[in-house]
């Protein structure tokens, strides 16, 4: 190695932000190893890089003793005084023992070493970014898929989307441009692994995020979403401007912001909903687009009756009794839903006296 090579671990540094010091700290280690290796060395020995030349000398490393046991870990008294008459007993003496070919063996090393250490440097640069965008959207290309994940080009990195992560009846082709959910950033020997989702509601309300300039600005917020992708989504919104509609806010002009969520989204339903403090009028106003009579709470077992109209009980259950159960996970409450003729029945309706009530 020469000043030439000090000078390029300078560079890196400045490039990098790899530490100089901590690059020739590492490959001292390494030509420790390397030394001992190749040279069938068991003694103690300690590698030294000049910092300005680069030049590579090795030491070894000899504790003084009266009598000498293993001379390749020990030196006596009287040997050690010929080096230097300071010495005393139990100091560690450094003798030259540089290899005449070492700087062969160092060049190779120092290579490996720097290699390696800027790939870890770069590693660790990306999983701080990714780490600091976990719950964001990410836009990627599809490079291939197995039969676990397809693998997404982020550009510097690739993400993992599970099959399970995709939207029923979703299939992706090489190349095809698709936008995610990093829902986790892991370290591992190979790299960072970002794992990514199309099904996570908070794919739906980064999506909102984007599109609807007032969420962003704080004006209206995203209270809660229950989603079951691919086919119904709940959005709850809330305004915190009495002159802003955070539902024609998030609908847009014509419909046309939703509209480009849904597409995004490949055509799933989304009902946005007014949130309100009010935990009836929250609930009622979470079962839509059904009409609600009135709603009952029920503090304790946090159950909610409630009764609509009997030509709106089948929309307020929905197909598979969807509706109902996306409002119950957006308002985190039990829903019990009845209809009109249910909850008040008529005289028709009541029962029969028994013979005895009529004797």
């Amino acid at each position: 190695m020469n000043a030439e090579f000090i000078e390029a671990l300078g560079q890196l540094e400045k490039e990098k932000g790899i530490s100089k010091d901590i690059l020739i700290d590492a490959i001292e280690a390494a030509l420790i190893s390397g030394y001992k290796r190749n040279f069938h060395s068991a003694q103690n020995v300690r590698v030294d890089i000049n910092r300005n030349n680069g030049q590579v000398r090795v030491f070894a490393r000899k504790t003084v003793v009266e009598d000498v046991l293993d001379p390749r870990l020990e030196i006596s008294l009287e040997a050690a005084r010929e080096i230097n008459p300071a010495y005393q007993l139990g100091d560690i003496v450094e003798i030259e023992v540089t290899p005449a070919d070492f700087g062969r063996i160092a060049a190779q090393t120092a290579k490996q070493v720097v290699t390696q250490r800027i790939r870890e440097a770069e590693r660790a640069v990306i999983y701080q970014d990714f780490i600091d965008r976990e719950d964001d959207i990410v836009t990627g290309v599809v490079q291939r898929a197995d039969n676990r994940y397809y693998y997404v080009d982020l550009g510097r990195v690739e993400a993992l989307l599970p099959h399970s992560e995709t939207m029923p009846g979703e299939r992706f082709k090489h190349g095809d441009r698709v936008k995610t959910y990093i829902t986790k950033v892991e370290k591992s020997t190979k790299g960072p692994q970002i794992f990514v989702s199309r099904t996570h509601p908070g794919l739906l309300k980064r999506l909102f995020e984007l599109e609807v300039p007032e969420i962003y600005d704080g004006i209206v917020e995203i209270k809660s979403v229950a989603r079951e992708a691919g086919q119904r989504s709940k959005v709850a919104v809330y305004s915190r401007d009495p002159n802003v509609d955070p539902v024609g806010a998030c609908v847009g002009h014509r419909g046309m912001r939703v509209q480009t969520i849904v597409n995004e989204l490949r055509g799933e339903k989304i009902d946005i909903v007014r949130w309100s403090d009010n935990t009836e009028e929250w609930i009622a106003n979470a079962l839509s687009p059904s009409k609600v009579i009135s709603v009952t709470i029920y503090e304790e077992e946090k159950m909610a009756r409630v009764v609509v109209p009997d030509y709106q009980l089948s929309l307020a259950i929905g197909k598979e009794g969807q509706n109902a159960r996306l409002a119950a996970k957006l308002t985190n409450w039990k829903i019990d839903i009845k209809s009109e003729s249910e909850a008040n029945p008529g005289p028709e309706d009541a029962e029969l006296p028994s013979p005895e009530e009529q004797d």
